[in-house]
């Protein structure tokens, strides 16, 4: 147990020498344990000055409580969807939701932290901004809360937290059978800021797709914005005429690749086929509508905030890194009927 954490049922479980389960039927006083277990249950909590989570004795009592959501960027309505089902899901389970947008700066997400735990919530869930986030996740580690990471890995000098996310390795790796089913072979990578462990994860599955197919690859870093996307058209025609497809980081950068084709006088599907990463609603309604790895925001959101109703209910940590499965949907972006 790092110093100055305080202890959790996992650190009573393993001074004791016993489950997890079997120290929560012990706080529940479940007649299931024998006296000697129980007795060396109470005592570890003892020996290592374990307090009952308050929150998680809250929340069994009258049901209620209060939740951070930290955003890393609400602007993105991939985003915004998340938060919306999280914080849905967390209402059917009597917690109230503060969700803040750190709008990608890491101070005003560290602020935010140190502000919501004055406020007392029961627990975080945190979109984290990248860059210096250490004094954040530290005060979190100090109270001894529950938080789950989503979306987003960031490291930290603090105790890693559970992560929850999505496959986005085999997405891309989707995106690059669908466009060679289709002929293409010339494919490029476009957007997501070099370095970031989400860029390497979402192009991770390009890479290796590629590669297996013995096809050349070619990345355009850069923001994951529409007016990049708008950009990279130009650099796409310029510098590299003979790319005739693209993956792009996500919906937003697809998005401004197909504004930039149309402008140049190029329809996506027949004349360069796209294909993006989230599906958010745009990418139904633009024409033609655009092919793109589908990520289940709204279930990713209710299942995070389960997830994080289990860690402040049962006081445990879950195994993590957990991801969540995607699929290729296929529109005329990429497949043109």
């Amino acid at each position: 147990m790092a110093a100055g954490k305080r202890p959790t049922i996992i650190d009573v479980a393993a001074h004791a020498q016993v489950s997890k389960s079997t120290v929560s039927l012990v706080l529940q006083n479940s007649p299931l344990v024998k006296k000697e277990t129980r007795d060396a249950v109470h005592a570890s909590m003892a020996a290592l000055g374990y307090v009952r989570n308050r929150a998680a004795a809250t929340l069994r009592g009258s049901g209620t409580g209060l939740v951070g959501l930290i955003i890393n960027d609400l602007r993105n309505p991939f985003f915004t969807e998340f938060a919306a089902s999280a914080q849905m899901a967390l209402a059917e389970r009597g917690f109230a939701t503060v969700i803040a947008n750190c709008d990608e700066d890491p101070a005003t997400q560290t602020r935010t932290i140190w502000s919501m735990l004055e406020h007392d919530v029961a627990g975080f869930v945190i979109s984290p901004c990248y860059g210096d986030i250490d004094e954040g996740f530290q005060a979190i580690e100090r109270a001894g809360l529950p938080a789950l990471q989503v979306l987003r890995e960031t490291p930290t000098s603090a105790a890693p937290l559970p992560f929850f996310s999505h496959d986005y390795a085999s997405g891309s790796r989707m995106a690059v059978q669908h466009l060679f089913d289709q002929g293409l072979e010339k494919i490029a990578f476009v957007g997501g800021v070099e370095g970031r462990n989400i860029t390497s994860e979402r192009m991770s599955g390009y890479l290796s797709g590629m590669q297996d197919k013995g096809l050349r690859t070619t990345v355009l870093h850069g923001p994951s914005t529409r007016a990049f996307g708008r950009e990279a058209v130009d650099t796409l025609l310029s510098d590299y005429p003979h790319i005739d497809a693209a993956i792009c980081f996500n919906d937003l950068v697809a998005l401004g690749v197909h504004a930039g084709l149309l402008q140049a006088g190029k329809t996506p599907g027949r004349d360069f086929a796209l294909v993006g990463f989230d599906d958010i609603e745009e990418a139904r309604l633009v024409h033609p509508p655009l092919s793109t790895v589908r990520c289940d925001v709204g279930r990713f959101g209710a299942m995070a905030a389960n997830m994080l109703y289990e860690m402040i209910r049962n006081e445990t940590v879950p195994d993590t890194p957990v991801k969540l499965a995607v699929e290729l949907i296929a529109r005329g972006s990429s497949h043109p009927s």
